[in-house]
């Protein structure tokens, strides 16, 4: 793999000396500025097309960047005819547009949009962005371009995002490292806590409008996340008037449905929202096969096991949010919201242990036993947020303050007895572990434009984290359960972050290079009450930079690097041992440092004619102190008084290094006006040493492959392919992961409304996931069949009347600056 990114490096370096002459052979631009002539305020997004003297068609065209401004580059000598359009505005257009050798730069200056005025009172905006953006430090999936997506949750969106690897559990990896930051409009939420794929599996994909994933976060951001950031941003709008949209989904796997409300009159705003989904109860088949040996390797014992799990899974979002323009200078937001989901799971399982006398080959005993088991969780998440932002005379200076508190509540139980030859179990537990979760962060961030080539941003950040649960533990004894005090216990955990950074985004030779680069200080303090455990603090400097250079107005490079940490999360130090299956155990580890990674990217971007698209970048990834799970045989083990026979334990530890290297790419290809086909390819190499044991190398890859097609009459059919291959693991090997969905939509009303139809893997009832780990003395094979297939019916509505008024507002159509406008406020995110 290490030559395979030399030979990249090579091709992208000859590439680029290529596309030079390309660059010198360019003859002139034509540049400007798009204003609105009411209010003087920049217009974004509005279309240049540019026609030569004679034509009456546009040979190419551009659009206006968040400040208003516009290049055209590439121009030979001639004579042009530009044309600049945006709804709500009168078309303008200039003739004579001259490009000579003697003069080869023309500039507009300010070009001044009429609004119009008495314009239509309802109107339907059909602007659509692509699927996927790339910018220069994050890529941006539109969610509500993507057919297949209808009546799925964020969980299955994920699994297109470029970069991005979901496994059917709901686990997410982005280029490889499963230690991701999650954001929601820019903010962290409780949700998050307990259970990310429960979490994901929450968000209706109607209630998403796109997702930005960031591989390599500049020092505004927190350092935490050794994996990247994913931010989810939610619906919502911006525009005059009242409008909204539901979204109703039913099908044989999940059911959910959401609601939209948006208004806004003046410089006052409310947005309203509520989606909740449900998966339907499902039944996995389990297998599980463990052979392990004693000490001295002359007995060997044979666990198998196979039982059936049924799962439900459900929960609901809601959120109200308030903005209030004060002064055109000045806003104010606000928002809150409620959050709840749970899960459900519970089944028989049949075992058979098998002891047999290796020297003498026999079998020493052989003994059948049935466990039931049931397992519940419940999670109570409050969200709220207050934000100031002001902005100054000088375009691009501004000043950001941001509050955000979440509390969250769960409540988890487990159940579980076993039974031998008998209608009356012979051992059993049961467990309660109530806990609490709460963050507060208060952050400022400011920035000064020094040049128009120059800006310097700063800022600072306090995150407070307190995690409380409580473990009460009752063993059956007699056939009575009774109060076990060694499984009994309370646990604290205190974690404060203080954080500064300064970054600076420049240009360079000529604007030959762009670049943004900064370094982030933080310290973090944290306490606990486990007993035996003492976690020093610890300080963190952050340097980040990316540097992009752009080619021509198609194509482009760019090169980062990032130094990340990975903090132990609640799941990963909760020390309550999970004993739902006694023969195989787990808890968390409170004693864990803190993982740190060294993460470095090289991309290329292209753009064509017709819209097509390519995407191709070579990562590395340097860990230490890797945060893994890591399984250990005993054939007796001792928890807190009680033996437990035969067992598996699996904790989290820091496990030596593991580098990643790897290539990720991403094309969209319009064949026709009517066909478009995108795919995503990873591939990856994972490189784990582990002190006193082999280094793994594991190698992956990743291939999707997505169909539209537009028939007439607003009907759209779309085809879904992804393909996750197996991968060696420090003590295994992790399973192949292959599905494919369909889908069909209808538009009708003026496209307001639509019905679609979906299906996931529609001839197979299950998906088979073989898992394999092994020990010194031990090696384990479990398969997992899990029903997959599904069929689903959606229906989406929007509603309501937009009034464009003089003063446009400035929808954050996730600019280079930010994901939304509420979502840089941190000192960091």
């Amino acid at each position: 793999m290490k030559y395979f990114l030399i030979i990249f490096l090579l091709l992208g370096s000859t590439l680029c000396l290529k596309a030079q002459p390309n660059r010198v052979a360019a003859k002139g631009q034509i540049t400007g500025k798009v204003t609105d002539a009411a209010t003087k305020l920049p217009v974004d997004y509005a279309t240049i097309s540019i026609f030569r003297d004679s034509s009456k068609s546009p040979f190419n065209g551009v659009v206006t960047d968040p400040k208003g401004n516009f290049v055209i580059s590439n121009l030979n000598p001639g004579n042009y005819r530009i044309t600049i359009d945006f709804i709500g505005y009168q078309k303008k257009s200039i003739d004579h547009v001259v490009i000579s050798s003697t003069i080869p730069n023309a500039s507009l200056g300010t070009v001044a949009l009429t609004p119009i005025e008495n314009q239509l009172k309802t109107v339907d905006i059909v602007g659509k962005a692509p699927v996927v953006e790339n910018k220069i430090d994050k890529m941006v999936y539109n969610v509500a371009n993507d057919l297949t997506s209808q009546g799925s949750s964020a969980s299955e969106v994920l699994q297109k995002v470029p970069q991005v690897t979901v496994d059917i559990d709901g686990n997410v990896e982005l280029q490889g490292n499963a230690n991701i930051r999650f954001l929601i409009n820019g903010k962290p939420s409780s949700i998050f806590g307990a259970s990310i794929a429960d979490a994901l599996q929450s968000i209706p994909a109607s209630q998403i409008k796109s997702i930005e994933v960031i591989t390599s976060p500049g020092a505004k951001y927190d350092a935490n996340g050794t994996g990247g950031i994913i931010n989810i941003i939610l619906k919502d709008s911006k525009i005059q008037g009242v409008n909204g949209s539901f979204n109703l989904s039913a099908g044989t796997r999940r059911e959910n449905g959401s609601l939209n409300l948006n208004i806004r009159k003046g410089n006052f705003g409310v947005n309203a929202f509520f989606n909740g989904g449900e998966q339907i109860n499902s039944t996995t088949i389990n297998t599980t096969n463990t052979l392990s040996y004693n000490k001295t390797g002359d007995t060997s014992t044979n666990l198998f096991q196979k039982g059936n799990s049924s799962f439900t899974r459900g929960g609901y979002q809601s959120g109200i949010s308030f903005n209030w323009d004060i002064t055109k200078k000045d806003q104010l937001t606000a928002s809150f919201g409620y959050n709840h989901f749970e899960n459900h799971n519970y089944g028989p399982t049949n075992q058979q242990t098998s002891v047999f006398d290796i020297p003498n080959n026999k079998m020493i005993s052989d003994t059948s036993s049935l466990r039931q088991s049931d397992s519940r969780f419940t999670g109570k998440y409050f969200d709220y947020s207050l934000g100031y932002k002001k902005t100054f005379d000088k375009e691009g200076q501004e000043l950001d303050v941001l509050f955000t508190s979440s509390y969250g509540n769960n409540y988890s139980t487990s159940f579980q007895q076993n039974y031998q030859n008998s209608v009356y179990p012979y051992s059993g537990s049961q467990s309660t572990n109530p806990g609490t979760d709460h963050s507060t962060e208060i952050s400022i961030d400011y920035t000064q434009p020094i040049s128009k080539n120059f800006t310097l941003e700063t800022g600072a950040k306090t995150v407070l984290e307190n995690i409380n649960n409580t473990v009460v533990t009752d063993t059956l004894l007699n056939r009575v359960f009774v109060p076990n005090s060694n499984q009994t216990y309370g646990f604290d955990y205190n974690r404060k972050v203080y954080a500064y950074y300064l970054s600076a985004t420049f240009s360079l030779f000529n604007n030959f290079i762009d670049g943004k680069a900064g370094l982030r200080d933080e310290y973090t303090s944290t306490t606990t009450d486990f007993p035996n455990t003492r976690i020093p603090g610890y300080n963190t400097i952050a340097p980040s930079m990316v540097l992009s250079h752009k080619i021509d107005e198609t194509q482009s490079f760019k090169l980062s690097y990032t130094y990340r940490i990975e903090r132990p999360e609640y799941r990963d130090i909760n020390p309550f041992y999970n004993i739902s299956d006694p023969h195989n155990i787990s808890a968390g580890n409170p004693n864990l440092s803190p993982e740190i990674g060294h993460n470095y990217e090289f991309g290329y971007n292209k753009n064509f004619a017709q819209g097509a698209n390519i995407y191709v970048a070579a990562f590395y990834r340097y860990n230490t102190n890797d945060i893994q799970s890591y399984t250990k045989h005993y054939d007796t083990k001792t928890i807190d008084s009680v033996v437990y026979n035969n067992v598996n334990l699996t904790l989290r530890s820091n496990i030596g290094t593991e580098t990643t290297e790897g290539v990720s790419l991403f094309a969209s290809l319009p064949l026709t006006q009517k066909l478009n086909l995108r795919t995503n390819i990873m591939l990856g190499d994972r490189i784990t040493t582990n002190p006193g044991n082999p280094t793994v190398s594991g190698f992956t890859y990743r291939i999707n492959l997505n169909a539209t097609y537009d028939f007439p009459h607003n009907l759209t059919a779309e085809v879904f392919g992804n393909y996750n291959s197996s991968q060696r693991t420090i003590q295994g090997t992790r399973p192949v992961f292959a599905f494919y969905n369909l889908a069909l939509r209808k538009q009708f009303m003026n496209k307001k409304a639509s019905i679609g139809l979906t299906a996931a893997d529609p001839f197979s009832k299950y998906i088979n996931q073989t898992t394999t780990t092994s020990g010194t003395n031990f090696t384990q094979t479990n398969l997992r069949q899990v029903p997959f297939r599904s069929f689903g019916i959606t229906l989406s509505y929007r509603f309501g009347k937009l009034e464009f008024k003089k003063e446009k507002e400035k929808e954050d159509n996730n600019n280079d600056n930010a994901a939304p406008a509420d979502s840089n406020g941190g000192g960091g995110k």
